[in-house]
């Protein structure tokens, strides 16, 4: 096993470092000496016994011993106290196993009141549960993150801060890149997953999409990472985040540039997990890792961080130490600053008592669970939480239990050297430059990084992604042959090229403009035609095998999405449905918007109210002595006055009360008769004509290669028999002018701006637009996942908000045409009006009555017919007259008959 393959994060074989705290004697602090009086008048001194337990054979534990004892000599020297002699206590665990056997050991006959060492996922839960059974603080300087939260965990203190802030830091350099996706290379540990989940948050906020994820195991040889890295060579993603261990990453990097992906194009960026260690590395392991991105957190130098790695390196040449860490790194400064505080929270709480170090409990167990709980371990716990100074590796202050997050430093690989290229903070986010107080500065250039030397020496950052290996764009266009004003492809096979033009061309071509890279291009065609066994569909599923972008009249619909991803639309959305402008001849149409039996209910009423009307008239008198009409004749109109009064309402026709209220309600409920009817016979005359269309002997035409016919199938359930296929606007028009009955069709369902283009031509037509059947217009096609989907739709945003859009349209669809005419009011003005013959039958009613009128009124025989029949009604009117007369008088004589009753009963 390499040295360097002993890292203290994900390795069995872990360092703990334990201090056995507070014998009776002893208080933890800097190894101090207490001249206090005591009641004997003695002098008094508290001695500090450090247990260590260490994997003697890494090279960590060389780094943590000397961090150790630089960290309490350098305490005693600042306090100015007398040290006193350590009393290490080392114990060897090379394994898992080991370090859990020493930690219950020390607990149970060291008697210590914390526990600091180092952790990873698979111990801090076992470590934490366990020191908050016995409230004994475990403390990590070098674990990440936690498997449980703050809130149940609050005996296992992290001296360093949580990977979500790096997460955060890394999201943030994507997006001041522009780089929309990214491929995700890890280490395949407990670790290495915990660090994914914050990495997909953080992406998922700014929306940074992860176009692959390589999962890749540290005992990986070099023909499984070779094989991977050609897998990820396919893609067109080109930005790679690594998150590995030193020398599973160097591994990595030396196979990926003899693989050609440290070249020109490709971007690097590394975490902290690699970054922490570049400087322990030679120059032949460095030189791979050339123009690679990384990030750090953040140390500010200082006189004391100055005089510390000097003493180090100077201690490190006197004892000729070598390995991977014979450099002070992160996590050594974590630690000495985590020693300073510990003998900073002691310090606060000693003396103290021996009889108050643990709660008295009877509690018994076997041997592994017989331990003392600590009654000093929380007041310690306490401390900690509230300790907070500037040390080593920058401001000391614990937050929720773990280190107050800080700057992260963005730096360079250049050479065997690196080069700052700007900073990250929690509160300011990216910054190009950082104050003495770690705080970003405001000037006008902070709000972007430096300029970074990429792989293959370039200065240009990588757009983060990668053309196919033609250098060329392959645009799919479909060949077809109507509605070519959107696309019109020609093949010169003189040439072996493939010109195209048309609406959705031109929207293509003015996109490529407003892209900020360039991009080449050349058209691939596809005949999209039944009679070829192709449709649309069968073009789009040649993404990405023959295609890296369909370019056309392509409809946005959700079951394609399954297969590509689409722009964002730049035509009209939705689909209508076309139908005739009329049905068949109907003369007698004015009479359908009332059923018979109300027509006869009305005549009826009519009749009725005349009669009604005349009861109440006979009585009143004719008062108007210029009157020329008699008393009579003026009695025999009241029979018209329900249908008089609804001609001439100004004409004083009844001259009763009552009959003028019993005329009133009657003509309230024939103007709602009246409205009633209009409303229905406009439904009759628009709406309801389309209520044919799902009729079984009706046919509905759709565009040939088009996704309607899947539609009209499976959504509208129309029979296919009664579907037929149509290409151009002329065969649609020859199929509506035959209609069904003669082996056309009499509807249409196709897409808004197809129908635009043929109703622009032919008016004879009306649409009806179903509300829940819609698409969201035409749009470009890429394979799932593609970085082009953004760059393109966010160019043909541009492109239909623009200035332009008015004259690409004009030119491909004639002058006047806009898309922001909505479709009904385009309709409305070429919709035919209603002829002579839609109401024949009224004009027939209505001639018949006035040469009747003629006919009595102007020939003799009218004349002798009308004196006949007017005698003959008036004899008919005097005998029911003379029996109302006789029925009344005959009831008035009864009456009179009839003793008073109540003078009766005044006489009994």
């Amino acid at each position: 096993m390499s040295i360097t393959g002993l890292c203290f994060r994900l390795l069995p074989f872990h360092i703990i470092i334990l201090f056995l705290l507070f014998k009776p004697e002893y208080s933890f602090a800097a190894t101090k000496l207490k001249n206090d009086e005591t009641s004997s008048g003695q002098n008094q001194h508290f001695l500090v016994h450090i247990g260590v337990i260490l994997d003697l054979n890494s090279p960590i534990g060389t780094m943590t011993d000397l961090c150790i004892k630089m960290a309490l000599s350098d305490f005693y020297s600042d306090v100015g106290l007398i040290s006193c002699s350590n009393d290490l206590r080392t114990k060897d665990a090379e394994s898992l196993l080991d370090t859990n056997f020493a930690v219950l050991e020390l607990l149970k006959h060291e008697e210590v009141h914390g526990i600091l060492g180092t952790q990873v996922a698979t111990e801090d839960k076992f470590l934490a549960e366990l020191g908050g059974k016995v409230r004994v603080p475990v403390i990590s300087f070098t674990a990440r993150s936690s498997t449980l939260p703050y809130s149940q965990n609050r005996y296992f203190i992290r001296t360093t801060p949580d990977d979500m802030y790096q997460a955060q830091a890394l999201a943030a350099i994507f997006q001041e890149f522009q780089w929309s996706e990214v491929v995700i290379l890890y280490e395949d540990t407990e670790y290495g997953n915990q660090f994914l989940s914050h990495l997909n948050k953080a992406f998922q906020k700014i929306d940074i999409g992860i176009a692959y994820m390589s999962a890749i195991t540290i005992s990986s040889q070099d023909s499984r990472i070779l094989e991977e890295l050609k897998k990820l060579m396919a893609k067109q993603t080109r930005v790679f985040l690594v998150h590995m261990n030193p020398t599973l990453g160097y591994q990595l990097f030396s196979l990926a540039k003899k693989a050609g992906m440290m070249s020109e194009g490709y971007a690097w960026i590394i975490t902290d997990y690699l970054s922490d260690f570049l400087s322990s590395k030679d120059f032949v392991a460095r030189d791979s890792m050339e123009g690679v991105l990384g990030i750090r957190p953040y140390v500010s130098r200082s006189k004391k961080l100055d005089s510390f790695q000097e003493r180090w390196k100077r201690i490190m040449v006197l004892k000729s130490r070598t390995g991977s860490v014979r450099d002070i790194n992160i996590y050594g400064l974590w630690l000495y600053d985590t020693i300073f505080s510990l003998a900073i929270s002691a310090e606060k709480i000693v003396p103290v008592n021996s009889s108050l170090l643990y709660v008295n409990t009877s509690k018994n167990g076997t041997d592994t669970t017989n331990l003392k709980i600590s009654a000093f371990g929380p007041r310690l716990l306490n401390e900690l939480s509230h300790t907070k100074f500037r040390g080593l590796s920058g401001e000391f202050q614990l937050i929720n239990g773990q280190l107050k997050p800080p700057a992260f430093e963005i730096f360079n690989v250049i050479g065997n050297g690196e080069r700052t290229v700007g900073f990250w903070t929690v509160d300011k986010g990216i910054s190009r430059e950082l104050s003495s107080t770690g705080v970003p500065t405001h000037s006008s250039s902070t709000k972007s990084l430096k300029k970074a030397m990429w792989p293959g020496d370039s200065v240009t950052h990588p757009k983060g992604w990668a053309l196919p290996a033609t250098g060329k764009l392959r645009v799919g266009v479909p060949v077809k042959h109507g509605f070519i004003e959107f696309v019109n492809v020609k093949i010169d096979a003189a040439a072996n090229r493939t010109n195209a033009t048309g609406f959705s061309i031109d929207i293509f071509l003015a996109a490529l403009q407003l892209l900020p890279f360039p991009t080449k291009y050349e058209f691939y065609p596809y005949n999209v035609s039944e009679n070829c066994n192709s449709s649309y569909d069968d073009m789009l599923h040649e993404i990405p095998q023959a295609f890296d972008i369909v370019v056309g009249d392509t409809t946005i619909w959700a079951p394609r999405a399954d297969h590509v991803d689409f722009s964002l639309p730049y035509s009209e959305r939705g689909i209508v449905l076309v139908v005739k402008n009329k049905k068949p001849f109907d003369t007698w149409i004015f009479v359908k918007p009332l059923r018979w039996d109300l027509w006869l209910t009305i005549i009826a009423a009519c009749i009725l109210m005349g009669i009604v009307l005349r009861i109440l008239e006979h009585r009143v008198p004719n008062t108007n002595e210029e009157s020329v009409r008699p008393h009579r004749e003026r009695l025999l109109t009241t029979y018209w006055s329900p249908i008089i009064a609804l001609a001439f309402p100004e004409r004083n026709m009844v001259a009763n009360t009552w009959s003028i209220i019993v005329l009133v309600f009657w003509l309230f409920m024939a103007f709602i008769l009246m409205q009633s009817y209009t409303a229905n016979l406009s439904a009759i005359l628009t709406v309801d004509q389309l209520n044919f269309v799902l009729s079984e002997e009706i046919y509905v035409g759709y565009q040939e290669g088009s996704f309607m016919k899947f539609f009209l199938k499976e959504r509208l359930h129309i029979n296919e028999s009664r579907l037929k296929k149509y290409s151009t606007v002329e065969e649609y028009h020859d199929g509506m002018t035959r209609g069904s009955q003669r082996g056309g069709i009499d509807a249409i369902f196709d897409e808004i701006p197809y129908m635009k283009i043929f109703l622009k031509k032919y008016d004879r037509v009306m649409f009806y637009q179903p509300g829940s059947y819609r698409t969201d217009g035409f749009g470009f096609a890429f394979p799932i996942g593609s970085p082009l989907t953004a760059h393109f739709s966010k160019a043909i945003l541009a492109v239909t908000q623009g200035p332009n859009m008015t004259s690409i349209e004009q030119t491909n669809f004639g002058p006047g045409y806009s898309s922001q005419d909505p479709l009904p009011s385009t309709i409305s003005q070429r919709t035919s009006s209603l002829t002579f013959y839609d109401f024949g039958g009224l004009f027939i009613i209505v001639g018949s009555v006035t040469l009747f009128a003629l006919f009595c009124s102007e020939t003799l025989v009218g004349r002798k017919l009308t004196s006949l029949t007017a005698q003959y009604s008036q004899k008919c009117l005097c005998f029911m007259s003379s029996k109302f007369h006789s029925t009344r008088k005959d009831a008035e004589e009864i009456h009179a008959s009839i003793p008073d009753s109540g003078a009766t009963s005044s006489e009994g």
